[in-house]
């Protein structure tokens, strides 16, 4: 396609002092996104807020526009609306398979449409279609977030841009899934959904931004707002952006005040319906009877520290020095290491895996696990201090050479990740090492000012560990010290709740952990019946003392822990897809419609009635976003062969992709799911069908369960077998623990694989013997010793620790993962 290029007239532009090179101020402009506008109401621990777009049509055609834009990761969106001239048109969540039919048929036949869609946990998608020439037409989100609290203080971060992401793999020979710059791989097939193209340095300022948090306390004593990256005004209980700050990096606001035990009980509002529309209709099993009639939000305060002995801990230290991480970021990446390294103990043994598309270890140390003497701790920070940014991000083959190191049954396993996480095959590390994860204690660090904090929070939550923002050198110090307290020894263990004429739903509750010194756990859930009752917490301190509160029930009304605990929800569910349940998507569309919020298997869609257009829209543009703040702009790639291991989804060679013409209708056929599609120029907007989850009115048979077979599980059940005969001689209380951790690693192994019900129950007794003061300690060491000989024909030896997550042979080169279907 020839697409002819005119020249601006004089007067239609003017040179920008200082500016980069081709870079103009035209009158009328020529990308859509004009606004963004974010207003936030805080009260107590969570936040409420409404995001608006404002797109324009500077061009004498009708426009679609592609927006690709960040959430907080633990965000729930429940509700979308499109207004244009005098229309407003509520946006409808549904199964997005059926979103996107619905948004493709109304642009064929001329109506304004608008859709948003979830990639990841935090990248989503906007597109609007059939802007007509001049109009202006804005979206509005409105989502509900919980704030995370930690040492007096709690923060409200708000990403503002969708920094470049490293993509691995081999480029996909057929249509892009997406509207982004890097090619879709074997490794991330739809990268180029999360890979916006980015502007050219020196372009003025494109998008006009509104930011204002009003902060209601709640009943907590506020004592201090700091805000981290922004220079802001404050008016009364308001905070505001000041005029001309760019979305090149998150908004970070710091609310220090004293939080509190309490258990809130939230009534569902009466005829509450979610927002799915006529679709809820076609999801069976959906109804309130049997989800129950309230939310409730319980956050329990940790007991005062007490010294006592803990484990001697193995520390892995994985730190990315890829390329994106130069700058600021290597220094801070540094230092943080540096302060890991410096606070273990002669009792710990410990390793640095630096990485980027190779993995290296200090040279003056010995290869795998050394003890933690002030000679190799210097040999350590030593080299930390000379490593500079570089190469690509490749994660996968330093955490599985760090899982790998941990394997002493004896000693308590750390794995600490530094890294900005800017990978796009994060589904694929999740998939190979999800069942491994949930042996070691898993913490990381994310470095960046529009960090991915999404796939950073997953794999700690997989690790129960804790996930540590890091959005510049000032924040660092403060970060770091809730991550020493993280590699130390929790407070309380073991924690179960109970209960008193409050009819909780079990399997609603989210993750309880652990305590720790300094951090308030917050669990929520649904419960049947009136919003009265209590709930006691139990749990076992370090000594291995019973420990519990009892909180009582206070009614308090509002959507927003709904919401928060149906994201949570269906975070978890699709964590377990992404491990290998692949028969969860039903369950998570019909959570996601029961409960109006949107997930990456829906999505939201807004359809006028009025047709304004004829034929659909002509020029289709992706609006570019900044390079985050802290970013060097790399030059363009060079161009990618077929087998090219690798790509860095950053600089466009343009600014935003060239409006084409008339774009003619094909009935493409495909395999997974024949939706319509439009043939466009290579590297343009395509393959609508991307995503396909199973149709709300038949949904698919769940595949059959993958039994347990002696070559995909046999390694790790015959090295748990030798890592439980090795800690035959813990004392009492290590015994006890080791058993309930084997539980949590004998559970995710069943999980993940299917099938074997004598196995599936042990984990489940083993899990809960560490909470039980009843159980036969000695008794289920024997019982697991001989199910674990039986199943492994009593080999007790045999190399240690297979991943246990190899999915067969479909995972080779060229498959593409079902999850979130590129096509």
């Amino acid at each position: 396609m020839t697409v002819p290029i005119t020249p601006l007239k004089p007067g239609e532009y003017a040179p920008l002092p200082d500016a980069g090179l081709g870079a103009l101020r035209t009158g009328k402009g020529n990308l859509p996104l004009e606004s963004v506008g974010v207003e936030a109401l805080i009260t107590g621990l969570t936040s409420g807020v409404e995001v608006a777009q404002g797109f324009r049509n500077p061009h004498e055609v009708p426009l679609e526009a592609t927006y690709i834009f960040p959430l907080p990761d633990r965000a729930a969106v429940t509700s979308f609306r499109m207004e244009a001239a005098d229309r407003v048109v509520e946006g409808v969540l549904k199964e997005r398979g059926q979103a996107r039919r619905d948004y493709d048929r109304a642009l064929a036949e001329g109506r304004r449409a608008a859709i948003a869609e979830e990639d990841r946990p935090d990248v989503f998608t906007i597109r609007v279609g059939n802007v007509l020439p001049g109009e202006r037409v804005t979206v509005r989100l409105t989502l509900s977030q919980p704030l995370p609290y930690e040492d007096g203080a709690a923060t409200f971060r708000f990403p503002l841009v969708v920094a470049p992401r490293y993509i691995p793999g081999a480029p996909l020979p057929d249509r892009s899934a997406g509207d982004g710059v890097a090619p879709d791989t074997d490794a991330v097939p739809d990268a180029s959904r999360i890979t916006p193209p980015v502007l050219l340095p020196g372009f003025p300022n494109p998008v006009r931004l509104e930011l204002g948090a009003r902060v209601d306390p709640a009943g907590l004593e506020l004592t201090a707002i700091r805000s981290s990256l922004h220079e802001v005004d404050q008016e009364g209980d308001t905070v505001r952006l000041r005029p001309g700050e760019r979305l090149d990096r998150d908004f970070v606001l710091r609310l220090e005040f004293a939080a509190s035990a309490a258990l809130a009980l939230v009534p569902d509002e009466a005829g509450h319906e979610g927002a799915a529309g006529d679709d809820a209709e076609a999801v069976p099993g959906e109804g309130d009877a049997e989800d129950g009639d309230g939310t409730f939000t319980l956050t329990v305060l940790p007991p005062p520290e007490e010294a006592g002995e803990r484990r001697p801990r193995d520390v892995v230290l994985l730190l990315d020095r890829s390329g994106s991480m130069a700058g600021w970021k290597m220094v801070a990446a540094r230092r943080a290491a540096a302060r890991i390294v410096d606070t273990l103990t002669s009792a710990d043994r410990f390793a640095v895996l630096s990485f980027d598309s190779v993995v290296e270890r200090p040279e003056r140390l010995d290869p795998g696990l050394v003890p933690a003497s002030d000679r190799n701790r210097y040999r350590a920070v030593e080299h930390l201090a000379r490593l500079e940014a570089r190469g690509g991000t490749e994660l996968l083959q330093p955490m599985e050479e760090g899982l790998g190191l941990l394997a002493d049954p004896a000693r308590e396993g750390v794995l600490v990740l530094v890294t900005d996480g800017q990978v796009g095959n994060e589904d694929q590390i999740l998939e190979r090492l999800g069942a491994r994860l949930a042996a070691v204690r898993v913490h990381t660090v994310g470095i960046d000012r529009a960090v991915n904090a999404g796939f950073l929070g997953r794999l700690a939550g997989l690790g129960a560990g804790r996930c540590e923002l890091v959005e510049s050198e000032d924040r660092l110090d403060e970060a770091m010290e809730h991550i020493h307290r993280r590699i130390g020894s929790p407070l309380v263990t073991g924690l179960t709740l109970k209960a008193e004429g409050l009819d909780v739903l079990p399997a609603t509750v989210t993750h309880l952990g652990s305590l720790y010194s300094g951090v308030p756990l917050t669990v929520s859930g649904r419960f049947r019946g009136p919003a009265s009752g209590a709930i006691t917490v139990h749990g076992l301190t370090a000594e291995g003392r019973p420990w519990e509160r009892r909180l009582t029930g206070t009614p308090a009304t509002g959507t927003a822990a709904r919401a928060i605990w149906a994201r949570a929800h269906l975070r978890r569910l699709e964590d377990r897809y992404a491990t290998g349940e692949h028969g969860l998507e039903h369950e998570i569309v019909a959570a996601s419609l029961r409960h109006g919020v949107l997930c990456r298997f829906t999505a939201f869609v807004a359809v006028d009635t009025r047709v304004v257009a004829e034929g659909g829209p002509r020029h289709r543009v992706v609006q570019p976003v900044e390079m985050p703040s802290g970013w060097d702009m790399p030059a363009p790639p060079a161009p990618m062969a077929a087998a090219a291991p690798m790509a860095f989804a950053t600089a466009a060679p343009a600014i935003f992709r060239v409006p084409g013409g008339d774009e003619e209708e094909l009935d493409v056929p495909d395999l997974l799911d024949p939706l319509p599609r439009t043939t466009q120029r290579p590297g343009a907007a395509r393959g609508r069908s991307f995503f396909r989850a199973p149709s709300p009115k038949a949904a698919p048979a769940p595949p059959p369960p993958v039994r347990l077979s002696p070559d995909t599980v046999m390694p790790q059940l015959t090295a748990e077998l030798t890592r439980l005969r090795a800690a035959a001689d813990l004392p009492g209380l290590e015994r006890r623990r080791y058993l309930a951790d084997l539980g949590s690693r004998l559970a995710a192994l069943v999980s993940y694989l299917g099938g074997e019900d004598r196995l599936a129950a042990l984990a489940a007794e083993l899990s809960a013997c560490e909470t039980s003061p009843d159980a036969d300690v000695d008794a289920l060491w024997h019982r697991t010793d001989a199910l674990l000989a039986e199943l492994t024909g009593g080999h007790g030896g045999g190399h240690g620790g297979g991943h246990g997550g190899s999915a067969g042979p479909e995972h080779g080169r060229g498959f593409r993962p079902s999850f979130w279907k590129r096509s």
